[in-house]
């Protein structure tokens, strides 16, 4: 699902919430150390991310945020702030170049480049987490 959160809306929020979980409490992102990473560069996405990315002539980046049952990979277009909410049973992940992985929620996907090790770590975290959350198939039984 993609938002645009660049106002402070009870709805949107509560859609958040319900898709992904309430955001960690303090302690918790510090139990964690961090929940989230920033300033990574989209190299691709789909056709609808990427006529919003085309707005603006800056550079495409986005961050992502963990939350209980799901991520939040955000981007800015202009002046608005929008929000890719992935369940982890929706999040199909793969990952293409040695230096690139791409991320997946029914027809939306956004491609990022992953040129040092903090990235490949976290993307290891969001699999671990997904592995969490997400039950057996009938095949792994």
């Amino acid at each position: 699902m993609l938002l645009n959160v660049s106002y402070n809306n009870p709805e949107i929020r509560k859609k958040i919430d319900t898709e992904v979980g309430k955001p960690f409490s303090f302690l918790e992102r510090i139990k964690q150390r961090g929940i989230g990473i920033g300033h990574l560069i989209i190299t691709s996405s789909s056709s609808e991310i990427q006529k919003l990315l085309t707005l603006d002539k800056y550079r495409n980046k986005c961050n992502i945020e963990l939350r209980p049952n799901g991520i939040i990979i955000g981007f800015r277009s202009l002046l608005e702030s929008y929000a890719l909410v992935i369940p982890y049973w929706k999040l199909t992940l793969y990952k293409g170049k040695a230096e690139e992985y791409s991320l997946y929620r029914d027809t939306y996907c956004i491609k990022i480049e992953a040129k040092n090790k903090n990235v490949h770590q976290f993307i290891k975290r969001i699999l671990a987490e997904k592995e969490k959350q997400v039950p057996l198939s009938v095949e792994n039984l």
